[in-house]
């Protein structure tokens, strides 16, 4: 499909919700903006700016001519790190794509004990200075290539550890999305049982019986899923939230959800 089907036509589209966020912690998210998606090369393509998602007309442009069986999208608020490119989700290494919405609390305070658990080997790799791309290369470390589910919770289970060593009530708030370009898993947790939104898409076949003039609908294969933070549109049906502590498993026109829980990582 089109990048502007998804970022630019619906009627709660990515680039809207960058202006007026229904759901966000913050209603405007204006830190710039990152798009992955998946084509005929090795690994995937980014398109990140620090511009507002609604002022970048190369953006525009660009989601009018590419197309891709597969797309992250990401608007940014900082949470108090550098407005810059490096900065700005969805990040790669590989052919894996990864997306965070969400902070680890007090970051400054546990951002040593964290960054020296990453694998030396993925260590150079980290270009900005987020607590998004930092938990990206603890989830790599734990082995994310292998196994995300595991290395996800083994990530978040160090993460609340040195939080709660350091003195944090609640390490860490979180929905993520990570897809090695076959399956996405996203995850929503947060330390507090409060998370951020999420959701997911109905079967797309039975949304086309039930509104068979709605646009957004013609385009979409039956096995297409979308997971957002906010639903793009308000039809009624088309839209499950994902519960509390879930990772929610895309893979062809299936999904799945399975209790998500932090893991202790072994001494």
């Amino acid at each position: 499909m089109l990048l502007e089907d998804l970022l630019f036509k619906p009627e709660n589209s990515l680039v809207v919700q960058s202006m007026h966020s229904r759901l966000g912690a913050e209603a405007v998210n204006g830190d710039g903006f990152g798009v992955g998606w998946y084509d005929a090369q090795d690994r995937p393509g980014i398109y990140s700016s620090t511009e507002p998602a609604w002022n970048d007309r190369n953006l525009r442009e660009l989601a009018g001519h590419a197309r891709a069986d597969r797309v992250f999208a990401h608007i940014r608020a900082t949470t108090g790190t550098p407005v810059q490119q490096t900065n700005c989700h969805p990040f790669r290494h590989g052919h894996w794509l990864w997306m965070h919405n969400g902070s680890i609390a007090e970051f400054p305070t546990v951002k040593r004990d964290l960054t020296v658990a990453v694998d030396p080997a993925l260590f150079p790799h980290i270009e900005g200075s987020t607590d998004s791309e930092l938990f990206f290369h603890l989830a790599l470390t734990f082995g994310l290539e292998e196994d995300p589910p595991a290395a996800v919770a083994r990530a978040v289970g160090l993460i609340e550890e040195t939080g709660r060593r350091h003195g944090v009530e609640h390490p860490i708030q979180m929905t993520v999305a990570v897809t090695d370009g076959e399956t996405t898993w996203a995850f929503r947790y947060s330390s507090m049982g409060a998370s951020r939104s999420l959701f997911h898409s109905t079967d797309i076949s039975t949304l086309r019986a039930q509104y068979p003039d709605h646009p957004l609908l013609h385009g979409l294969s039956d096995d297409t899923r979308v997971v957002v933070s906010e639903p793009l549109g308000d039809l009624h049906g088309a839209w499950r939230e994902v519960p509390e502590s879930t990772c929610l498993v895309v893979h062809g026109g299936h999904e799945e959800l399975r209790d998500f829980a932090p893991a202790l990582v072994p001494a």
